[in-house]
């Protein structure tokens, strides 16, 4: 029994010389200069974060902000000795109205701070769309294609691999119904088998789709139409956070170029939807 006293009290001990040792070493940090540089200068780096905007039934997405990773920056700049503003470690601070907690919502469009744009190209019945992906893999441009199920079970692995290039898919169905074995076969290939992370709806005016969208945990987008009059409707509306949706004709794809060169000539980056409305 003496024996077992005898250990537990040496346990005892050196988990209160632990203790000591740990408490000490955090205060000799805390009162170290570089610690005590780095958390006063600290608050000059942060950037909030930008809740998304909510009206009515639409949504805009919101956008991370940082703030300086104090113990991570100070064993970052301990390492050198020095204290360098270029060494500072940050972490993303998300807002607390996103985008991902509102999926009953439509987006109308990306945060406006991101000087970007997306194109989304819808597709009935079975349309032809190599000369727009021949002008899109030439311009390294990945962009969004929302197809209706006939053009989905006619191009199955064409779907496949247009996911794989970086291409978004999203379902142009105007009757979504998550009891719809269509609806959820097309929503199991994009997310299932090619893998793409995000659903995505086309907007109607009908609440029971974006309901099923919803249900599926999908976003709904509601873009900006372009029906005719292609590069003139682009040079009147362009704008950051903009979704252009066109649909498949002759007159776009003579334009297409010549809407990808302007569009680029005002300094916006054309990037596919997930990019665009990623709040990170």
């Amino acid at each position: 029994m003496k024996r077992v006293f005898e250990i537990i009290g040496l346990l005892s001990l050196l988990c209160f010389s632990f203790m000591v040792t740990e408490k000490t070493s955090l205060v000799v940090k805390n009162t170290d200069e570089l610690m005590m540089k780095i958390k006063k200068e600290a608050g000059n780096f942060k950037i909030n974060s930008m809740d998304a905007i909510i009206n009515d039934d639409s949504i805009i997405p919101g956008i991370s902000g940082r703030e300086v990773d104090i113990d991570k920056s100070y064993k970052n700049m301990k390492k050198y000795g020095i204290y360098n503003e270029e060494l500072y470690v940050y972490k993303n601070v998300l807002p607390s109205i996103s985008i991902e907690k509102n999926k009953d919502k439509y987006i109308i469009s990306g945060n406006p701070q991101k000087r970007a744009v997306t194109l989304i190209f819808y597709l009935e019945n079975n349309e032809n769309i190599d000369k727009i992906l021949n002008t899109l893999n030439n311009n390294s441009i990945k962009a969004n294609f929302f197809v209706d199920e006939k053009w989905f079970s006619q191009n199955k692995d064409l779907i496949l691999n247009l996911i794989n290039e970086g291409h978004i898919i999203g379902n142009l169905s105007e009757n979504l119904d998550y009891r719809n074995s269509s609806f959820n076969y097309i929503n199991t290939i994009i997310k299932s088998i090619g893998k793409q992370k995000n659903g995505y709806c086309y907007y109607t005016n009908k609440k029971e789709n974006i309901d099923a969208c919803v249900l599926l945990d999908n976003y709904t987008i509601k873009p900006l139409e372009i029906k005719n009059n292609y590069f003139k409707e682009i040079k009147n509306n362009l704008s950051s956070g903009n979704i252009f949706s066109f649909k498949i004709s002759n007159q776009l794809n003579d334009e297409i170029n010549l809407i990808i060169n302007y569009i680029k000539s005002k300094g916006y980056e054309i990037i596919n939807i997930d990019e665009l409305i990623k709040e990170e």
